[in-house]
């Protein structure tokens, strides 16, 4: 592996608060998930400060790095160098009681998150194998598709036998005995004598069809986690090896087959119960409220609490209404806003950012573009949720159906073939253009790049030459030093933007105060969305640039109070932004800070004490018509 992966890797770890911190760590399709065992020790802002890291959400135990298309490299490259105590997830909570609800979360993440690419394999195999036959290109009496479709029913019918895998193994317990344990409630012979009216200690056994199933083996599971651990503590060494998993089949079968295998699935049953009654009350609207909110769970991480609600509705209906139709109306309008920010943007890095993300997003991952491009521009996240709404309305209008649990996209479009019903993915692609559409229109006439960095492309562009000007009659100005410290020249700036002079004429100050005042009299004309830089327009025509710190546009508003708003007027030597010079320097930020007349062509600008330590208020420019 590269030493790219192996710093981004250790840079991580580093941050997450080292590898003992780490009570487990998997990955999904573009995000690194740790179970932490202390949440203080990982340090968040550090995390999002990564070149590569695109977020850090989760709170409590739960810590998950936005990585993009490159999770599988990092993760490989994390796990080459540490051995992580794979799912341990008890001691992580111990240390984190007031985060309940964020284990929770977690806990289910670990457990379900995992059957999703088994799951989604096996439906979409059995979609195109509808297909298929609904075109004609196979016979649904041909050897090989009898195969193939008992090959995608197995990931379904063995579900109960799944879910002990992966609950076993997040909660670090024996897996063998626990697919033994849930084995047992599939196994025909079991099936066939509680079908004969099966007795056990006086209780009949009710019968229930538990393959397809999800929570039985979930309370199964859980159950042999307090008899295993009671047992091993009891038990005689010397007999550990067969001692405890005897008494622990012993103990699981017959309770799981007596109360918690039909407890299990009556939850299930009332899980889907109510989900089809919040359908049924709100129909097309819920599905479109769903897809228009979606954003910000999936920014929060909850929208991993749908998965289980997504698995069980398909495993035991054969279907799914809510979460995979508004899912499909989200995906594609991440992917629509992506592409109308690449059209408007002027930022060669955001424009092909943009374009990767969207490509992703109309395949069904949206994480790049979410955390790279539409959460970072609000007017940009607005088009996503109109284009989501507008969408999950038309596929809920529609009672769009979903076959397979998985995130929509291009590629699975297939998951909505119904052989009943030729044009259920016909209307899952109108749902499709409608999100893109909507989205992406809606995306190009909102979205705007940032004041500075529109400006710095726009200069950077320019041939050089004074653009033509209408008549006006300039009076000359002396600008002040807005902060104190020491006044250096443009060229000395580590910022080739502003050290070539492409911004305009002026100069920079080294500082580490916490205001920032007006240099001149005049109106504010504009502040950066993120706050790090304001601009004015000095009484004397001047238009005035103030860029505090280099590369502070990154810091996404952090650290930075703007004073003022555009179009406010203002004095010279008036506080107009307040900067956390604590958190700058946490982040190590270089706060030199560029003053520059952006319209200088049409001045004589002379920097003075340029090289001398200067205070606020102090003349340091003189601009003459």
């Amino acid at each position: 592996m590269s030493d790219k992966y192996q710093n981004f890797a250790s840079a991580i770890i580093q941050n997450v608060g080292g590898a003992s911190n780490v009570a487990h760590l998997e990955h999904c399709s573009t995000r690194l998930r740790f179970t932490l065992v202390d949440p203080a020790k990982a340090d968040r802002e550090k995390l999002k400060s990564i070149k590569g890291v695109m977020g850090v959400i989760g709170s409590g135990v739960q810590c998950q790095v936005v990585i993009g298309n490159d999770v599988i490299e990092v993760y490989d490259e994390i796990m080459k160098a540490h051995k992580f105590n794979v799912g341990s997830a008890s001691g992580a909570a111990s240390t984190d009681k007031g985060s309940i609800g964020s284990w929770i979360l977690d806990f289910m993440v670990g457990v379900f998150q995992p059957l999703v690419p088994a799951i989604a394999g096996a439906g979409i195999l059995k979609a195109f194998l509808s297909l298929f036959t609904m075109l004609g290109w196979m016979s649904a009496e041909s050897g090989l598709y009898t195969v193939l479709f008992q090959a995608a029913d197995a990931a379904l019918y063995f579900l109960p036998v799944m879910v002990a895998v992966t609950m076993a193994t997040k909660l670090n317990i024996n897996r063998l005995v626990a697919v033994a344990a849930v084995g047992a409630l599939i196994l025909p012979n079991m099936t066939a004598a509680i079908g004969e009216g099966l007795n056990l200690l006086g209780l009949n056994i009710q019968n229930i069809q538990y393959s397809y199933q999800v929570f039985p083996a979930v309370l199964s599971v859980a159950f042999l986690y307090y008899v295993e651990k009671f047992i091993t503590r009891w038990s005689p060494k010397p007999i550990r090896v067969f001692f405890v998993p005897m008494m622990c089949f012993i103990l699981v079968v017959p309770v799981t087959r007596a109360v918690l295998g039909p407890l299990g699935f009556n939850i299930g049953q009332l899980l889907t119960t109510g989900i089809l009654f919040l359908y049924d009350k709100l129909g097309w609207l819920a599905v479109g409220l769903l897809a228009a909110v979606l954003p910000f769970m999936i920014a929060m991480g909850m929208h991993k609490a749908l998965v289980p609600y997504a698995v069980s509705s398909i495993s035991e209906m054969g279907q799914e209404l809510l979460y995979m139709p508004a899912s499909l109306a989200h995906n594609i309008s991440e992917g629509g806003a992506c592409f109308g920010v690449a059209i408007r943007t002027k930022d060669s890095e955001l424009r092909q950012a943009a374009v990767s993300a969207g490509i992703s997003a109309i395949f069904g991952i949206t994480e790049p573009a979410l955390y790279g491009v539409t959460l970072q521009h609000r007017k940009c996240l607005y088009a996503v949720v109109a284009g989501s709404f507008v969408g999950g309305i038309t596929v809920g209008l529609a009672g769009l159906k979903a076959f397979v649990a998985m995130g929509p996209g291009l590629a699975g479009m297939a998951m909505f073939v119904d052989p009943a019903n030729a044009m259920n993915i016909v209307w899952a692609f109108v749902g499709f253009g409608a999100s893109l559409a909507v989205s992406f229109v809606g995306s190009v006439i909102l979205f705007r790049d940032d004041p500075v960095l529109e400006a710095e492309e726009t200069a950077a562009e320019s041939t050089g030459e004074p653009a033509e000007t209408f008549a006006r009659a300039f009076a000359p100005a002396e600008l002040v030093a807005p902060v104190s410290g020491d006044c250096i020249a443009l060229d000395a700036v580590k910022d080739e933007v502003f050290a070539s002079g492409i911004m305009g004429k002026g100069a920079a100050f080294r500082w580490d105060g916490d205001t920032v005042y007006a240099p001149c009299s005049g109106k504010v004309a504009m502040v950066a969305s993120t706050g790090h830089a304001i601009g004015f327009e000095a009484e004397g025509g001047q238009e005035v640039l103030i860029h505090v710190g280099l590369d502070t546009v990154a810091l996404e508003g952090k650290g930075f109070t703007p004073l003022k708003k555009a179009g406010e007027t203002v004095t010279k030597g008036e506080a107009v932004l307040k900067v956390d010079p604590d958190y700058m320097k946490s982040r190590n930020v270089d706060l030199t800070t560029p003053m520059v007349i952006t319209n200088a062509a049409q001045f004589e600008v002379e920097p003075m004490n340029v090289g001398s330590c200067v205070s606020a208020g102090q003349d340091v420019i003189l601009v003459c018509a």
